[in-house]
């Protein structure tokens, strides 16, 4: 079966030459052919997956809600896209231009009686675009995201995630409500899915996959602001640099940790980051550091230190390093500042005395920990419970830590819901996301009512209440 299966993959990429036909036999999965019934269950279900996570995880997902029955397929925009799907599910590439999707889409959402979209990052243009056609059309938008409460988990929502999730609506008295009525035993953290290489390597394929030219994607626009090839040679450069950012970040890290200092810890995030860009009023990494160096020098006691701690893909478009010493040498704190370039966060939170960031998901390792934290942009976290409101000056001279009781309740219901076990990017992390992600994708509900509402069962969409003044 196996050798069958390669030499029908085999066949299928003749003609191709080249770099194309490399990577089509490489990385189209395992070559085995599964036999598929058709329960009556889903039979009705009509599948469109747009852009996905980096690697094969939306190819293994599509193999798995088309053993239930559903139909499948997949609209693609770069040959990465078309190389990471399979050969044996169907696969229509978009040409036109991106001003010319909105109406397209809208077309073949006609044609094939599509009822649900899958996609993978909702702020993406492209994807902004099908989610407001599919609200329209009264089609289920199933939103993939990496974990709210990562590394070890993947979020799963409908409609929208970070700043467009409907936990916005969604009050922390509400969510302590539902996991006292209905008490469930999670484990704390499960095993880890990989290293950051994975991200990494399968980031570098795709982008190296988009660089190759294909017609069909000649139109294609990246989502971010940066040409095709200029992201490829960012991860290049990232990948090549990563084994001396190592050992910095170890010496920098140790150092302060001996150091004895008590200092306060800054989450950048990644420039181009949809969170950063979509649901915060910054433009630009550069305007979060410098008013936040402006706050520390007004209200921080002479002898704290400002940690300022990279994103691990910091690929440097902006240049973090220089942004962080002239803005500190323009506020008079030079010798305080510190910049860290990636790293393990959980050491570096051990130590903190606070946490500062946009609406970095990783603030939540931070309050989980008890530790004070001041946000800026729009996140599922940003509760009056949790997240101080102080300004700076006094943010940093003393910060309000968050309630225990109602981050614990948080954290749980978030647990019960929309953060699933496993990851994207190893067989092993996928393997376990795709055991308990397939049964949420089907029900009627989503995974918020199943646990607010449990007694409805009816797939509705049920209002949540608002958020606490």
């Amino acid at each position: 079966m196996l050798l069958s299966g390669y030499r029908a993959a085999r066949a299928g990429a003749r003609g191709r030459g080249g770099i194309a036909r490399i990577l089509v036999l490489a990385y189209q999965g395992t070559f085995v052919r599964i036999s598929i019934g058709r329960p009556h269950l889903t039979q009705t279900r009509k599948f469109l997956f747009l852009q996905g996570p980096h690697g094969p995880f939306f190819r293994q997902l599509g193999y798995k809600l088309q053993a239930t029955g559903a139909r499948v397929e997949r609209v693609g925009f770069t040959f990465g896209d078309r190389v990471f799907w399979s050969r044996a599910l169907p696969f229509t590439p978009y040409r036109g231009r991106p001003e010319d999707w909105e109406n397209w889409l809208e077309a073949y959402l006609e044609r094939n009686g599509t009822t649900d979209i899958i996609l993978y990052g909702d702020s993406r243009p492209l994807h902004k675009t099908a989610r407001e056609v599919a609200a329209r059309r009264g089609i289920t938008v199933h939103c993939f995201e990496e974990g709210y409460l990562r590394p070890y988990w993947a979020t799963y929502e409908r409609g929208g995630v970070n700043g467009n999730s409907r936990l916005l609506e969604l009050g922390v008295e509400a969510m302590q409500r539902a996991v006292a009525t209905h008490p469930v035993d999670l484990p704390e953290v499960p095993v880890q899915w990989g290293a950051i290489w994975h991200h990494a390597f399968y980031g570098f394929l795709y982008h190296l996959m988009v660089s190759v030219p294909v017609p069909a994607y000649r139109n294609y626009r990246p989502h971010r602001e940066v040409t095709v090839l200029h992201e490829l040679l960012l991860y290049i450069r990232r990948l090549a640099i990563m084994p001396v950012q190592g050992i910095q970040r170890r010496v920098r890290t140790r150092r302060l940790l001996r150091s004895g200092a008590i200092y306060h810890l800054v989450l950048l995030q990644l420039s181009h980051d949809a969170s950063l860009r979509s649901h915060s009023d910054f433009g630009s990494v550069g305007e979060f550091i410098d008013m936040v160096i402006a706050g520390f020098a007004r209200g921080a006691p002479a002898h704290h230190i400002l940690a300022f701690k990279a994103h691990p893909f910091e690929d440097y478009r902006e240049p973090l390093p220089a942004l962080v010493r002239k803005a500190a040498a323009r506020h008079g704190v030079s010798m305080r500042v510190r910049y860290i370039p990636g790293g393990k966060l959980g050491p570096l939170l051990d130590g903190a005395n606070s946490v500062v960031t946009v609406n970095s998901t990783a603030a939540q390792q931070a309050l989980w920990r008890g530790l004070p934290v001041r946000a800026f942009g729009r996140s599922v976290f940003a509760k009056p419970e949790l997240v101080s409101a102080q300004p700076l000056p006094a943010f940093f001279a003393a910060p309000d830590a968050p309630a225990g009781e109602a981050y614990r309740a948080y954290r749980q219901f978030l647990l019960e819901t929309s953060q699933i076990a496993g990851g994207y990017y190893t067989q092993r992390g996928r393997s376990e996301l795709l055991r308990r992600v397939v049964d949420l994708v089907l029900s009627p509900d989503d995974p918020y009512a199943r646990i607010l509402h449990p007694a409805r069962g009816d797939g509705g969409v049920v209002p949540f209440p608002a958020v606490r003044q």
